[in-house]
């Protein structure tokens, strides 16, 4: 079968007429830059909802999880899946930073029309994803039990949570591999590949759950194999999207790759610090939540398996946007640059208020699922009822920080989550703890989140509308700046604006 008598979804961007199969018009033919054209909203809504089925399958898997886990009937279980979460939410938190990099690189070679240099930068990109999580798992390994007890873990719980840790961490790099793989699907535009990636684990995961954690009676032990197993599944759909059908990974050069390793920790390590600000500001909350007991604890790690799942969009809208920007940025069309970005809050927005309607209406059947009794059931309450408003602001954030990292200035976002981790973190939620106790943990979380999502996007507009005003050679600046040049100009952007 030929690239055009295929169905139009099936058929690669750089397949056109005359062209042979479709590995044969991959080759052929430079990709082609989806993004640079068309309704911007219908690009960032498509991007979104795909994204969102993917990561829907494998939030709803972790939310499972914890259900199966809290059927066993013992709230130390569930509490040592809260901690654990804790601490895997850093593996997740790198990889996603990596993944930021290379979808940003990729997708602005692919807007230039670069596609020998998009290949080679999508060689390197998962080689450098993989070399830093075998080491960060190593070291997350050595110090799993130092770990879970700065987290407040004792006792039995604590014993099972670095047990489960000691399953999953060592599957850390293959994780990496695999959102990697689905981070150059997005750069490509394959939205719909890059979503099965996502999905085809979530799927396999959810399979495996009850098989390993019931049928051969594994009780959190089989939660840990059936993330690992999904894990392996991920990278295979990847592999196939990513090699076999696009053709998008090439082998680049030794020196290539030195070069490619630069301009990703250009991006990357900005982008890691940006995103481990916030399960470092999530352990300040499990750490302030502890005291409470392991009903608290237990109640905390059922409101971080609602978060994903409800606010799912949210997660794939601060990916989706990225290669939009990345891709229109690369062709210089900066007013498109801004008005995916307008698009991108609007979406946010509506969503956001509508989800937060339906947790206040199915708060208490969630605290039914899940057995959730005194300091868990208040904190489900409450989260549903008040605190979950916190995320639109949150969703602005996200948004802001995926366009910091796709245009230049990757140290805006570090700078801005770092600000909410700690100044819109530990302050908020020891007063909130004094004045209301556990549920006051949540409130101080959600006040934090506005300050900060109001200032960042405002800062990130700001920085926007510079984009085509600048002098030629500063809006033009190497892929990999960042540091400190990166947030003067963004600095010298705002002030003068």
């Amino acid at each position: 079968m030929t690239a055009k008598d295929k169905p139009e979804s099936e058929v690669p961007e750089s397949a056109g007429p005359g062209t042979g199969t479709i590995a044969e018009a991959t080759v052929n033919m430079p990709p082609k830059a989806r993004f640079v054209e068309g309704s911007t909203m219908r690009h960032v809504f498509v991007m979104t909802s795909t994204g969102s089925v993917g990561l829907m399958a494998v939030f709803l898997v972790d939310f499972a999880n914890l259900f199966y886990i809290a059927q066993l009937g013992q709230q130390n279980l569930a509490a040592a899946i809260g901690y654990a979460g804790t601490i895997l939410f850093f593996n997740v938190s790198i990889c996603i930073g990596i993944t930021i990099a290379a979808t940003a690189l990729v997708s602005r070679y692919i807007g230039q029309g670069e596609r020998d240099r998009a290949r080679h930068m999508a060689g390197s990109a998962l080689a450098f994803i993989v070399l830093v999580t075998i080491v960060v798992a190593a070291l997350m390994i050595a110090f799993a039990d130092s770990s879970l007890s700065l987290l407040g873990a004792t006792g039995e719980t604590k014993a099972i949570a670095k047990g489960f840790l000691m399953i999953v961490l060592p599957s850390m790099p293959i994780m990496g591999f695999g959102m990697c793989l689905s981070g150059l699907l997005r750069a490509q535009g394959d939205a719909k590949r890059a979503m099965y990636v996502t999905l085809g684990a979530g799927f396999a995961a959810a399979l495996l759950d009850p098989l390993f954690i019931f049928g051969f009676d594994l009780g959190v032990t089989g939660a840990a194999i059936a993330t690992v197993c999904s894990r392996v599944v991920m990278v295979m759909i990847g592999l196939y999207g990513a090699v076999k059908i696009h053709d998008l990974v090439g082998m680049p050069s030794l020196s290539g790759m030195t070069a490619d390793a630069s301009a990703l920790a250009g991006i990357a390590l900005p982008a890691v610090l940006t995103n481990i600000a916030t399960p470092v500001g999530n352990a300040y909350i499990t750490g302030a939540i502890a005291p409470y007991g392991d009903d608290a604890v237990a109640g905390w790690a059922v409101i971080g398996r609602i978060i994903p799942v409800a606010f799912g969009a949210i997660f794939a809208l601060s990916g989706a946007i990225g290669p939009i920007l990345g891709q229109n940025f690369g062709a210089r069309k900066f007013d498109r640059v801004r008005q995916a970005m307008r698009d991108a809050l609007i979406l946010m927005i509506g969503y956001c208020l509508v989800v937060w309607a339906i947790l206040f209406l199915l708060q208490g059947f969630v605290i039914s699922i899940f057995d959730a009794t005194e300091h868990a059931a208040e904190l489900i309450s409450f989260f549903c009822t008040v605190a979950a408003f916190g995320f639109l602001f949150n969703g602005g954030l996200f948004v802001a920080n995926a366009a910091f990292n796709n245009l230049g200035f990757p140290t805006l976002s570090t700078l801005f989550n770092w600000g909410k981790a700690t100044i819109g973190t530990i302050p908020f939620v020891w007063a909130g703890s004094a004045w209301m106790g556990a549920t006051g943990v949540l409130l101080g979380q959600a006040v934090g989140a506005l300050l900060f999502g109001l200032a960042s996007i405002i800062v990130c507009f700001r920085v926007l509308r510079t984009l085509d005003t600048r002098d030629p050679d500063e809006r033009k600046p190497p892929l990999w700046r960042s540091g400190a040049s990166a947030f003067s100009s963004a600095k010298s952007a705002t002030l003068h604006n």
